[in-house]
């Protein structure tokens, strides 16, 4: 097997999506945001004479748990929760209190929407959409009796069968995924996420339901994810394997398979996370992973860094980096590996 864990760690540097600490741009739009919901809230209802309702924002989705990727062809989404100090009791339509969130949005961008599951803000430049921000609606954890928090979907106009308090923990999610793994370990765990995103929007549309959702790929990953290291006798030092590493993933992905993929979120709601795919999708995914394992264990059999680099720039797209003929030497070492048989299977 061909020595190619430098040229995925560059292609992993290379589709990284910063997160807001390390990003300006990301984190202006987010806090211009949730600037303009402040002010607006307060102008809004102190014109109706009406308390101001509090809440909390928070970071959410890829951007907390620091899986995020480059998009290739759409712009950049970026995900926030707001939790209002309401119980859902006092408001059965969900949807009032999103229009709070709409109304105080709508004109600040070119375009405002209500999605069922948040309200979307998007940012563009000229005519062409650059980034937009997801809020998701929440009712706080702390104003329920069940001690729990309820997400607000459905849209305006949505007839009672299409609106609902669903519950939900976005922040039990976060910590559930990022604590799983730590140091070394978790980075790597982190960049096998960020390669499956990337095949992801390689080979399917972006329309609909055909593409498996990003969230989808991270638990499948947080599935069947083992870290894949090999420790050098003579140096005491640790060797990552990504391209072992990812193998172990789509592997688990495919063994679990059946009739359809069913990967569960593991906190509440435990919704299966590629419920809306049809069956002739599954169908399309199973045989789009299928193609993906063929080009691993290509590379995994490939001596020479450059054909083997070649096989996976065909499923990971052009970013995936192919070394120049004298950039191809390998260096062997004796060495020991502790990758779990599940990485390997």
């Amino acid at each position: 097997m061909a020595d190619i864990q430098k040229h995925f760690e560059a292609f992993h540097d290379l589709i990284k999506l910063k997160q807001f600490e390390e990003n300006q741009t990301l984190r202006d739009k987010r806090d211009i945001t949730l600037d303009k919901l402040k002010t607006r809230l307060k102008t809004i209802f102190e014109e109706k004479d009406e308390p101001v309702p509090t809440y909390q924002a928070f970071d959410q989705g890829s951007y907390k748990m620091g899986t995020g990727v480059i998009p290739l062809d759409s712009d950049y989404d970026i995900d926030v929760g707001v939790s209002f100090n309401v119980s859902k009791n006092d408001y059965p339509d969900p949807v009032e209190v999103k229009e709070w969130v709409y109304d105080a949005l709508d004109g600040h961008t070119k375009k405002v929407d209500m999605r069922r599951p948040c309200v979307t803000v998007f940012y563009q430049k000229g005519e062409e959409p650059q980034y937009h921000v997801d809020l998701a609606i929440y009712s706080d954890e702390s104003c329920n009796a069940d001690g729990k928090k309820y997400l607000a979907k459905g849209k305006l106009n949505s007839s009672d069968d299409n609106k609902s308090w669903e519950v939900s923990d976005p922040k039990g999610l976060a910590d559930t995924v990022g604590n799983k793994y730590s140091g070394d370990d978790k980075k790597q765990f982190v960049r096998v996420i960020r390669y499956l995103k990337r095949w992801k929007d390689h080979k399917f549309s972006s329309n609909g339901n055909a593409a498996p959702i990003g969230i989808g790929l991270t638990i499948s990953a947080y599935n069947w994810f083992s870290p894949n290291k090999t420790t050098d006798n003579v140096t005491n030092t640790t060797k990552y394997n990504d391209l072992q590493a990812t193998r172990g993933v789509v592997s688990g992905m495919l063994n679990n398979f059946g009739d359809r993929l069913r990967v569960y979120l593991p906190v509440e709601p435990y919704s299966e996370l590629f419920g809306k795919m049809t069956d002739n999708q599954m169908t399309n995914l199973k045989e789009k992973l299928e193609d993906l394992l063929e080009a691993l264990d290509s590379a995994i059999s490939e001596v020479d860094p450059v054909k083997a680099c070649e096989t996976l720039k065909k499923v990971f797209g052009d970013d995936f980096p192919v070394p120049e003929k004298p950039d191809t030497g390998e260096k062997k070492g004796r060495a020991i590996s502790t990758a779990s048989a599940s990485a390997r299977a």
